[in-house]
């Protein structure tokens, strides 16, 4: 008989502690072995009870849930799933937490808790499921929000590629569990005249804005929110907003953003499948695509006609990612050129860009 998924529930609000462990014990797979109320009775519970997953608050006393994350990744990494806010602040402090280790997060509602835990029941044990089986990594990057910034941003390089080639190529990206940080380390490897790259990455309303902020922080390329309409342009990176589809289409010799309220596909909105088929549709042989960590299929399929499109896709690598499962589909169904450790990805993209960009200047 398999073991079931044992969890922590670590947060201030006794109600809310209630309301996960009942969430969780009612799953046949996994059982809540202990509730703690701050970050410092939750430690000696990690120690005793040897948990599989925890989740974990933000705001509590005595040590707040981002500094313990940080010193438990250091410490004893295990996977962790944030339980957020869904405020403005919530969703910047859940990026941080994700930059720390964190495997997802859940969003809970500021009112309503009661009820709107119970809606999120669904959610909340898939991804305890999933951060059960995550590769979780010990974080060995500086404590320091502006020491990361300073190690991630290249030194400009303003003879990189071309800029006849950045029009003609689009780079499009598809991640989910474990894809910020995954997106992290391929954008910021992008020179300031890289081609167009749009991007989606599962995550609710709310947090992309945040997400995009940071990453415009820390990248030479521009990094928004797709909004609909706007041209796609080279030295620019657009992220679908959470919630609602994000695709590309064409008017004239531009890529333009697409983004509505679309139903979801494959039980996402954004979906990277969306992203993926009209890439292969609008820009084919002038498209690279990245898979990226993340659970499920979606975006697979899509990828393949990306490829017999005539684009170039590369896909993660089981060792680096923090769940294979959506590389492991794109590689089973075809759509791989090549299969990359993450931190080789922008490398290899890059290279091959700077090949193009010599074939059009022999041409010219």
């Amino acid at each position: 008989m398999k073991s079931k998924i044992r969890v922590v529930v670590v947060d201030d609000s006794a109600l809310v502690r209630s309301l996960l462990a009942e969430i969780i014990n009612r799953q046949a797979d996994m059982e809540c072995v202990g509730t703690a109320n701050d970050p410092l009775v939750a430690r000696e519970m990690i120690r005793e009870l040897n948990p599989d997953v925890i989740t974990l608050d933000v705001e509590m006393p005595r040590m707040d849930g981002i500094d313990f994350l940080g010193r438990l990744m250091r410490l004893r990494p295990m996977p962790v799933l944030m339980i957020s806010t869904l405020t403005e602040r919530g969703a910047e402090v859940t990026m941080r937490a994700l930059e720390l280790g964190a495997v997802d997060f859940v969003a809970k509602p500021r009112i309503g808790v009661a009820n709107g835990l119970q809606q999120l029941a669904a959610e909340i044990v898939e991804k305890v499921r999933i951060a059960a089986k995550a590769h979780v990594h010990r974080m060995v990057r500086p404590a320091t929000a502006g020491a990361v910034t300073t190690a991630a941003k290249p030194a400009p390089s303003s003879a990189s590629l071309l800029g006849r080639v950045s029009t003609e190529k689009l780079i499009a990206i598809g991640a989910s569990t474990g894809g910020t940080e995954a997106i992290k380390e391929v954008l910021v490897h992008m020179p300031a005249d890289a081609p167009a790259i749009v991007i989606t990455q599962h995550m609710p309303p709310g947090f992309t804005t945040s997400f995009a902020a940071r990453l415009n922080s820390l990248c030479q390329i521009t990094v928004k929110e797709a909004v609909h309409g706007e041209r796609i342009l080279p030295g620019h990176a657009y992220i679908a907003p959470g919630g609602q589809q994000f695709s590309i289409s064409r008017s004239g010799a531009n890529y333009v953003a697409v983004v509505n309220d679309d139903p979801p596909v494959n039980r996402h909105k954004p979906s990277v499948e969306v992203l993926f088929k009209s890439v292969a549709q609008f820009v084919g042989r002038n498209a690279f695509g990245v898979m990226l960590t993340g659970m499920g299929a979606d975006g697979a399929v899509a990828m393949r006609e990306m490829k017999d499109a005539g684009s170039y896709n590369y896909v993660q690598d089981e060792a680096s990612c923090i769940v294979f499962g959506m590389p492991r589909e794109a590689i089973a169904h075809g759509a791989a050129d090549e299969v990359l450790p993450l931190g080789k990805i922008a490398e290899a993209l890059l290279g091959r860009l700077r090949s193009a960009g010599g074939e059009v200047r022999h041409r010219i």
